[in-house]
């Protein structure tokens, strides 16, 4: 196996999860390289279904080293009880490793976010108010506090309560609301950050040092390539940079020693939150797509906007990320329907637009042009090979495999690992 890094090629849960706790079967490290836990990926294996926020999603496989990047900002309370829950469930949590260069989530983080995001009203962002997008500003703002600070107890806790005492300061003069229980919070924090002690690595030199030994590495993402910071409708955006490149900068290594891209799309799209969405569904067929897909998001629970497959977002996923293999997922979902509408273009007022528009205005205005393809109203969840899928089926994935230029990687029919078809020559 390669040294591969698996992203999602629309705005999140596009079924990351199941794509990498199926391939870490054959890794030795799998790495989760940015995004905090406003990301959710649900697995489903032999051992259960587990919702996993942080926690790198081979962690199932018990020969995987699961690693945890300096990419990644690190709520220490969430950790701590994925892994109690994952130990509960019979799934070791030994092999975990935690960047000593990661960012830590600290309540002062969670109350900003909410604060702020309130104060927005109807300009919100839509954001999970997990305290992400803060603990990023605080990162880029050289205000963070780091794992490793907690190798030094004292100076850790005295750095948490300082920063506590600033926040709360602003968040009272600016906002006017005046938080009691913020020191106590803090402490619970700083006693689960704490606990984390024997994971900490130098998880650079441990990814490195395992490429160069011919180890078997997948870099996990977290939410998708329209959410990245720089790349997707920003603002509404998360606060990373979930596309390829981030992999070598959120683990430690340099660009050159990887191998693959896969980007995971899903055969419709789907967003939570704010934002433009061209392809979105007010009608039953969303409805459809929602109930039968369950398209509730696994960290919040929100109902996710349903629409059509946009291979317009696809082709750009495909050119800022390097794909090298795609990955289609729930493509039974769409087991019921006569026709399927795939987005092929945008029309921007009298203009017809081939490519994803540079300027948020133009995408907040483009109106999906689409072509129509025969459903194939057949259940496929026993196929197993590209050729046992019905010929209509066969015909879908190849017009998304042409449109995007990259070749079919997987294909998934069902939540579990046997329901998945991995296709000949990857």
């Amino acid at each position: 196996m390669p040294v591969r890094v698996i992203v999602g090629a629309q705005w999140g849960d596009e079924g990351k999860g199941k794509v990498v706790d199926l391939l870490s079967a054959e890794a030795d490290y799998v790495v989760r390289f940015q995004g905090g836990n406003n990301a959710g990926h649900t697995i489903e294996n032999e051992r259960g279904k587990f919702a996993l926020h942080l926690v790198p999603s081979g962690i199932c496989n018990p020969r995987t080293v699961a690693v945890i990047g300096n990419g990644v900002v690190i709520d220490p309370v969430v950790l701590r009880g994925e892994i109690d829950d994952l130990e509960a469930r019979g799934v070791s949590a030994a092999n975990l490793k935690l960047a000593a260069g990661a960012h830590f989530i600290m309540p002062y983080h969670l109350l900003v976010d909410r604060v702020v995001e309130a104060a927005l009203g109807q300009e919100q962002i839509g954001t999970t108010k997990r305290g992400i997008g803060p603990a990023y500003a605080d990162k880029a703002d050289r205000r963070g506090v780091r794992v490793q600070d907690i190798l030094d107890p004292p100076a850790f806790r005295a750095k948490v309560l300082g920063m506590m005492q600033a926040k709360a300061r602003l968040v009272e003069r600016v906002f006017g609301e005046e938080i009691s229980d913020l020191e106590e919070e803090c402490e619970r924090y700083i006693e689960a950050a704490e606990s984390l002690r024997p994971y900490v690595a130098d998880t650079s030199l441990l990814v490195w040092q395992a490429i160069k030994q011919g180890c078997a590495v997948l870099f996990e993402g977290a939410q998708g390539t329209m959410l990245d910071l720089d790349h997707g409708t920003y603002p509404f955006v998360t606060s990373s940079n979930p596309v390829s490149a981030y992999a070598g900068v959120g683990v430690g290594i340099g660009p050159t020693q990887i191998d693959e891209v896969w980007g995971v799309c899903k055969a419709y799209t789907t967003r939570v939150g704010e934002g433009p969405f061209p392809t979105e569904l007010h009608d039953a067929a969303g409805d459809m797509l929602r109930e039968k897909g369950q398209e509730f998001g696994t960290t919040t629970g929100r109902a996710r906007r349903c629409g059509w497959l946009d291979l317009v977002v696809a082709r750009f996923a495909a050119r800022v990320n390097g794909l090298t293999g795609l990955a289609i997922t729930k493509l039974d979902v769409l087991n019921d329907l006569d026709e399927i509408n795939v987005c092929c273009s945008y029309r921007v007022g009298d203009t017809l637009v081939p490519e994803l528009p540079p300027f948020q205005t133009d995408f907040l205005r483009a109106e999906p042009v689409y072509e129509t393809l025969p459903g194939w109203k057949n259940d496929i969840s026993n196929a197993r090979s590209f050729h046992e899928l019905p010929r209509e089926a066969q015909a879908y994935l190849a017009f998304i495999s042409s449109f995007v230029e990259v070749p079919l990687a997987l294909v998934s029919i069902g939540p579990r690992r046997d329901e998945t078809i991995m296709v000949q020559g990857r």
